[in-house]
């Protein structure tokens, strides 16, 4: 298989440089840190314009909402890992903790723009505990395993090695989880699509102007109708899919797969 060139993304750090090292001390990897998200693309436009693009990224399931290196618990690799001086692998300079992220955002958020810009990026997520939903999130976004941050160092290159291989990783205590995360999902798709089929080919062109954010004058002067019909639409569509706010409609009709009108 070769060297593995593999980034880990995380904002506590001395988690990231005990990981760091202990995979530099594996014979086929090489690897470098960063300790936010921001960091994290930078350090892979960078690889990727050297020529020398990573293959793997560990990403934390927190990075970027604001938890420091402060009472993080050591990591178990195989037992505790110390960050020898003299061993720091090249790219693995010290990072100051992440500074607090805006509401919502976190590791997860970063999987999607990173295998949009690398498509032959594989992400593997490091979570302090297993959360069904997130990891779902996760595997929706690009990932290819979900991995606790406590597991063993011969457990995470398993997890490495196997996500080369294109396999997806999850453990044992999160697939119950998952599978009926998945099929929830797929229940709420099934039934707003159901509900979307029953808007007439006008209603649905109303519903992507909703979906682009479009206000009421602007749906009349794209399709040509007056605000008064415009109304008279949203009206109905809303009535069609049973909520009472174009908020509410929009949300529907993304989970149908409804995308917003052509600018």
């Amino acid at each position: 298989m070769g060297r593995i060139r593999v980034l880990v993304a995380d904002g506590h750090r001395i988690f990231a440089e005990a990981l760091a090292t202990a995979l530099a001390a594996e014979p086929d990897v090489e690897v470098a840190a960063a300790g936010s998200a921001a960091g994290a693309e930078r350090a892979l436009e960078r690889a990727a314009a050297e020529a020398r693009g990573f293959q793997v990224m560990l990403v934390d399931a927190d990075l970027g909402v604001g938890a420091g290196a402060a009472g993080l618990p050591a990591p178990v690799l195989g037992g505790p890992v110390r960050l020898p001086a003299q061993r720091r692998s090249a790219g693995a300079a010290p990072q100051p903790p992440a500074a607090p992220g805006p509401v919502g955002a976190d590791g997860i958020a970063l999987i999607s723009r990173a295998r949009a810009a690398h498509p032959e990026l594989r992400v593997i997520v490091l979570a302090t505990a297993d959360d069904p939903h997130r990891a779902v999130r996760a595997l929706q976004a690009g990932a290819g395993g979900w991995v606790a941050k406590e597991s063993s160092l011969g457990r995470l290159m398993a997890v490495i090695r196997g996500v080369m291989r294109d396999e997806t990783h999850l453990a044992p205590s999160l697939l119950t989880g998952v599978i009926r995360e998945l099929t929830a999902a797929r229940r709420d798709r099934t039934e707003s699509e159901r509900l979307v089929d029953t808007l007439t080919p006008r209603e649905k062109q109303v519903l992507r102007c909703m979906v682009a954010g479009l206000g009421r004058q602007a749906v009349a002067d794209r399709l040509y109708l007056s605000p008064h019909t415009v109304r008279t639409h949203m009206q109905n569509v809303l009535g069609k899919l049973g909520v009472h706010s174009t908020l509410a409609a929009v949300a529907l009709a993304r989970r149908a797969g409804v995308g917003p009108a052509d600018a």
